[in-house]
C-alpha cells in the first residue's frame, strides 16, 4: 500500500515537470521566432535606408513567409509581442478598406 502511494507522489512530480519543461521549450521556441522576425525587419530597414531611395523596409506576410520561414499566426503573434515590430494597413483609396498588413522594424 506504502508502495502505491510513494508511485502517485513520484508521478504527480513527474507530470509537473514534464509540464513545467514544455511550457518553457514552449516559450524559447517562440522567442526565438519572434527574434528572427526582428532582426529581418531590422536588417531590412538598415539596407532600405542605406539605399537612399526613401525606402521604409516594410513588408507584406507574404514576403516574411517566404523569407523568414514563419506562418502567417507566427509572424502576426510575434508581432503583437513585440515592442519593436510595427503593423500598418494597405488601404484602398477608393473603397477606404484595408488590403492587407505591412509590417516594420521600430526601434
Amino acid at each position: 500500500m506504502i508502495y502505491l502511494e510513494i508511485a502517485a507522489h513520484v508521478s504527480a512530480i513527474a507530470t509537473f515537470l514534464i509540464a513545467a519543461g514544455g511550457y518553457f521549450i514552449y516559450r524559447y521556441d517562440f522567442r526565438n521566432k519572434r527574434k528572427k522576425l526582428e532582426n529581418y525587419l531590422q536588417n531590412s530597414r538598415n539596407r532600405a535606408s542605406d539605399s537612399g531611395q526613401g525606402k521604409k523596409g516594410q513588408h507584406t506576410v507574404i514576403h516574411l513567409m517566404t523569407e523568414v520561414g514563419l506562418t502567417e499566426a507566427e509572424i502576426l503573434q510575434a508581432s503583437f509581442k513585440s515592442k519593436k515590430i510595427k503593423r500598418f494597413s494597405i488601404v484602398d483609396k477608393q473603397t477606404n478598406r484595408a488590403l492587407g498588413l505591412l509590417f516594420a522594424y521600430s526601434s
